[in-house]
Formats: C-alpha cells, structure tokens, sequence
C-alpha cells in the first residue's frame, strides 16, 4: 500500500511506460485506518395539499467536465483460460491487520471458517487471500520464498489444503519488484518469476496479487507479462490481478495479461477515498469484461470508517461497476450488519452476472449520480447515488437507463427485497451518501406488484432551535394503478415537535397524481448544531388490497444564522466536510492523516494565520441562509508537499458552480479567487484533483472569508 502523501525510495525509480508526474510511494499499498434505509421511490415537491399530475424531466446528461470522453474499448483479447469469468469475489486481509501478529494461520483458517459458516461462500465468496508479510525478509539458499514460521508454522501449503477442505481458494501476494511494498522489504519476485510462480503453484495457490514496488525502473508491461507466462508454464489455474495502481493505464494493455489490474490507488476507509476511487474507476466501463475487470480496490465494509448507508453505497457501487468483491474486514470481528451487507445476495447477482457488464453513467448533475448496468436477461441495474451532504431526488427513465418501450416495468429494490411497479420513471429521495439500488424490467408481471410512490421533502430542512421550521413533503404514484388508502407521517429525533399543518392522506392516490402535506417541525431549544435523522413513511395499498409502504430517512440541520459582516470560514461551523485523506483542518494544513497535524498554511512561501487545509476530493458546506453575498480566497497547493500536487478549486452557491480555477500545481502561486453567492442558501467550496489522482494533493483555502 503505497500512502497517498509522500514518495518514498521504495520505489527506486519510476516505470518507464506511460510514467504519469506525480507517483505515490511504495507505502501506497498498505492502508492508514482511520441502512440505506431509502425507500424505493421518493420525490421532492412543494405547494400546498393538491392532487395533481407531475410533469417528468428528462434525465440529464453526465456533463462532460465531469466524466471527460468514453475511453474506446481495448482491442486486445481476453485470457483465453476460463477464469475469472464473472468478477473474483473472496477476502483480502491487509485493510484490517496489516502486518499485525494477528494476521497468521489461525486468521486466514478462521476467515474460511466464516465463510462457511455465515453463508457467504454460499453468496458467491471463494477467494482467502493472503496480502504481505506471510514471508521472510530473506529467501534460503536456493533462493526460495520462505514462509514466516510464526505467522504460518505449517507452511503456506497446509493452510491452502485447510482452505480447499472448505471448498474454498487460496490467494497469496508479492510485488513485482526486488521487494514487497512492506517497510520491512520482504523478497519481491522481480528476476524470480518463474521459481516463485512454480513455488505458488505446488502449494496449491489459486489467486495472486502482484504488486508495483521497488520496480527498478523496469518497464511496467514487461514485468507484469513476464508473471503472466511463469503462471501459465506451471500448468495451474491462477487468477492474476495486476496491481500497478492504474499509473501505467493497465486497462489499455492488461487484458490478455491479467485478469483484473488496479485503476487508482488505495481505497481508504472513508467517504471521500471511496468517493474519488468510484468516480475515477466509473470511466472506464468499456475496458470490462468476462476474464479482465477493472479493480477500484478491496471493500472497506464493517471496519468502521465510514456509515451504514455509505457502506451500503459502497457494496452497490462496485457491484454495479462489476468490481471484484474483496472483503476487507476481519470477519472474526464482524458486526450482523455487516454481514448482512456483504451477504446480500440480489446485490451480488448484480456483480456476478455473467453479462459481465460494467454499469455506465446516464446522469451526475450535481453530485446526483445515475449509473445503469445491463443485465444478461435484458434487464437493468440502476443506482442512485447521492454524493451530497443533503437528502437529493435523484431520477431516470426505463427509457434513458435502455430499456424498450412497455406499458408499466417492474422494480425490484434490491435492499429492501421488495417488488413494485412503475410507469417508466425512476426516481428516490436518496439520504445524504446513500444509493438506492433497483432491478427494472419489463414485461407483462409488473401488474401483479403495487405501484410505485415517489416520497419526498421539498428541500434540505434547515432548523433554528426552538422556532418552528415549516417543510412541505409529496407522495407521487409513478404507476398505472391507484395507490388507496395513502397515510403519510412524518417523525423526528426524541424531543422534537411535529405537527401536520394540511391533509396528511387520501382514500385514493390515482396514477400520476400527487399529495403535497404540509408540517411543522420543531428542534427543543438548546438543541447543539449538527445533523438529525427525521423519518418520513407512506402507507397505502394497491386495488388488489396489497399492502405497500415508502420510508425514506432524511436529515435535518440544525443550524445558526451566519454573523453579519466578513467571517474568516476557519471560525465558522460547517454543515459537513469530506476531505480525500484525513480531516479538513482549520488554519494549518491537512497534514497527513491524523486531525492536527497540519503546518502553517503556506503557499508560495507566504504564511497564512487562518484557511482550511484540505486534500483532494474535498468538499466542505456552509449555511448561509440567503443572507450572505461574498467568498473570497487566496488558494494554491500547499508548500509542504514540495513541487507535488494538482488540484482545481471550486465554489456552488445552491447547486451552482459559481467560480472555479482550473487546475493548479505547486509551482503556480496563490491565485485569488471571489465567488458570488448572492442568496445562497448552502455554499460549498470544493476542491479535486486536477485530473490525475490524488496523490500529494494538499490544497488550501487560504485567508478564506465570507461576507454576509
């Protein structure tokens, strides 16, 4: 694991194929640890209690800023060996233990143990896979690999035979370099593929990761197609998956190489690793495929960084993507819910169609994602993602997602595990972070399911403690039958006050129609700033009399009004922050990745006493409740990562890109940057990468103010 930060000498010297500018170090590799509960369809309206037919928006097109040209397809065939047909699903250790004393043979027997055990090798998971530190730091005499004796006192062969005694496959690691990508340097296999490939394969080894360390300089295709033809002369299947950190654009070459390669660097466990990893790997949909997959890297499901629902968002994400499923908790220590996400099986069937095609975006406008992957059945999988810190309506058409015109279609909520009907629309209120996952269809079953509704708010609900805040929701039936018996309610936190101010149902809800109710909502005076859960629920039945409801979990900010006059935004509370490693910082630098342990905010030599250091993908919101008119910043790649780092600074006022830099280096000094957000009632400040991966990316909002 090579850290997203500093360079390191691991690395000797960079590949000579397609070497990009700025390359991570060695320590990249290895990992610094830090329910969606949505109904199926929600919408979000405002008016007062009426019964009316919605109009449907087309969806719109991913903008082009934001996904760059489709790359074409690779021209070169797949591995013609039968493997890897579907994408590899199994364990790897390295995001929960590293190289702990706890990761040995008892763990890895224990993992396969579970997998049994927990159904999840019933749901498709076959692969333990063992990361670094299994070996030595020295081969023998015959310059054999030697396996730790106090890790593995067995040997790396009585542990595949355990393994295999379950029905299950062993994985193992090394680099394809003079040594693994561990501090420690144990023995890599670069000049020794053949001996340590045959050494894989007489232990019964099934799977191996091979890693880009300590290169030597030594052109990327070259050594990676050098492992590739030892695997094949040992005459055992072996699934291959490159791990080159996509910094040589394997997916351009790898395909009759490997049979998945890495496209970005490490996944972290956190929103905005997981969140960048997506966006980058989501481009490269064309280059998939039976026996060659594209890698974002392993899950960091159940250890604890991240929230159910973005956890929840990050298994339907890479299932949708036809990513390789790679546990990477210790399931020794799991959580029931975490094995009910990783055990979902209508998820997994998404992953492992055999199709073997990797979902496309239809739409992102505003952080609202609509990425759709076809089914071999000629259906479609369709995920709403809501990249945003507030709940969003996210939708999309049977039509725009390449399904064939049809009376009505079926949609299976793949969380929920429930069957409705709509008349062409898709569409959720999705919570902050989340993902609502569908199956749709058609054909002529859909009549036997209750109509869809569409549930939703108005817009994000901002609260002042003590003073009643008035929010309108709306209850659209999106099918071809009538929703009867429609009740709506709406709930909050314990202690808060809600009260229904119009109708709050109908005897009969027809198609197309809405019901608009109005509420309001009360936070106990005293409540501290921050985020609440409010509960929004839509009860009704078909005309056959099925039952069939909508929850959809919302947020709730409790905020203050901003001060008057120009603030430094250091001292300001923010609505949420997001930052690609570590937390946003105020008045130093993001540091590494612990909170505080940022420098002086410096940029071109100039000392700043107040900012934000953050590091890309960043996103950081404030409240400005219409009464502010001014951002201004002084921004740049901070000093402490010397001549690294690119990065583009943004700012949206409500949903609207309202100023932007392009990209900067480090070389660039400050550039000062002025935003209007005239009547804004959220502005964010977001910074990417510039493009090209996030490594040393350390930017600064430096002297940033606002003026309200």
């Amino acid at each position: 694991m090579r850290h997203p930060h500093t360079r390191t000498a691991l690395m000797n010297a960079a590949p000579t194929t397609a070497t990009p500018t700025r390359t991570a170090p060695a320590a990249r590799r290895r990992r610094l640890l830090g329910t969606v509960t949505a109904a199926l369809l929600c919408t979000a309206g405002i008016a007062p209690l009426t019964l009316t037919a919605p109009a449907v928006a087309a969806p719109a097109k991913a903008p082009v800023e934001a996904h760059g040209e489709s790359p074409r397809a690779p021209e070169a065939p797949a591995l013609a060996d039968g493997l890897a047909l579907t994408p590899p699903m199994g364990f790897n250790n390295w995001n929960s233990t590293h190289c702990r004393a706890e990761f040995d043979e008892s763990m890895v027997k224990g993992i396969a143990d579970l997998f049994v055990d927990k159904g999840l090798k019933a749901a498709g998971y076959q692969y333990v896979n063992l990361d670094d530190c299994w070996a030595l730091p020295q081969r023998d005499a015959d310059g054999k690999l030697v396996p730790d004796p106090a890790r593995f006192p067995h040997g790396i062969k009585a542990v595949a035979d355990y393994v295999h005694s379950k029905g299950l496959k062993l994985g193992i690691y090394t680099s394809a370099g003079t040594k693994t990508c561990n501090s420690a340097g144990f023995p890599g296999a670069l000049g020794h593929e053949y001996s340590d490939a045959r050494q894989f394969a007489d232990w019964g080894v099934d799977y191996l990761k091979y890693d880009n360390c300590n290169n030597q300089g030594v052109d990327a295709r070259s050594r990676y197609t050098t492992m590739r033809d030892a695997l094949k002369a040992t005459g055992r299947p072996i699934v291959y998956s490159i791990c080159e950190w996509g910094e040589n654009k394997p997916w351009e070459w790898a395909a009759d190489v490997g049979h998945l390669w890495r496209t970005t660097g490490d996944i972290s466990d956190n929103w905005g690793s997981m969140l960048s990893i997506l966006k980058k790997n989501l481009t490269l949909a064309p280059y998939a495929g039976p026996g060659h997959w594209n890698d974002p890297d392993m899950l960091e499901v159940g250890n604890g960084g991240m929230t159910a629902t973005e956890y929840r968002t990050h298994f339907s994400m890479w299932s949708v993507m036809a990513a390789p499923l790679l546990i990477g908790s210790d399931l020794r220590k799991a959580s029931q819910a975490t094995f009910d996400v990783l055990g979902n099986k209508e998820v997994i069937a998404v992953d492992q169609d055999p199709l073997g095609r990797q979902g496309t975006v239809v739409s992102s406008e505003g952080g609202r994602w609509v990425v759709a992957k076809e089914m071999k059945d000629g259906s479609r999988a369709v995920a709403l993602l809501n990249e945003t810190a507030t709940a969003q309506r996210i939708g999309t058409t049977a039509r725009a997602v390449g399904l064939p015109a049809a009376p009505a279609y079926t949609l299976r909520d793949l969380w929920q595990h429930r069957s409705l009907h709509t008349a062409g629309t898709i569409a959720a209120t999705v919570p902050a972070h989340g993902t609502v996952l569908v199956r749709v269809s058609a054909g002529s079953g859909w009549a036997a399911h209750p109509p869809a509704v569409e549930t939703g708010l108005d817009s994000a609900p901002f609260v002042t403690d003590g003073t009643p805040a008035t929010l309108t929701t709306s209850v659209t039936d999106l099918g071809r039958t009538p929703a009867t018996r429609l009740t709506v309610s709406l709930s909050g936190p314990e202690g808060w006050t809600v009260r229904a101010l119009s109708a709050s149902g109908t005897a009969a809800l027809p198609a197309g129609g809405t019901l608009r109710t109005r509420w309001a909502v009360t936070a106990p005076a005293g409540t501290p700033i921050g985020s609440y859960d409010l509960t929004l629920k839509a009860s009704y039945r078909s005309p056959a009399g099925l039952r069939a409801d909508s929850t959809v979990p919302l947020t709730a900010s409790v905020v203050v009004p901003p001060p008057a006059g120009t603030s430094y935004l250091g001292d300001l509370p923010w609505l949420s922050a997001v930052n690609g490693y570590g937390p946003v910082e105020r008045d130093t630098s993001n540091g590494e990745s612990a909170a505080g342990d940022g420098h002086p905010i410096t940029l071109g030599g100039v000392v700043y006493a107040k900012g934000l250091g953050v590091h890309a993908d960043s996103a950081v919101e404030y409240y400005t409740g219409g009464a502010c008119t001014e951002v201004t910043a002084d921004v740049g790649v901070d000093d402490e990562k010397g001549g690294k780092g690119t990065v583009a600074f943004e700012v949206w006022a409500d949903g609207t890109r309202v100023a932007s830099t392009g990209v900067l280096t480090n070389a660039m000094a400050a550039q000062h940057l002025t935003a209007d957000v005239t009547g804004a009632q959220v502005v964010r400040l977001v910074v990417t990468d510039g493009g090209d991966g996030i490594d040393s990316d350390h930017a600064d909002w430096a002297d940033a103010r606002l003026t309200c």
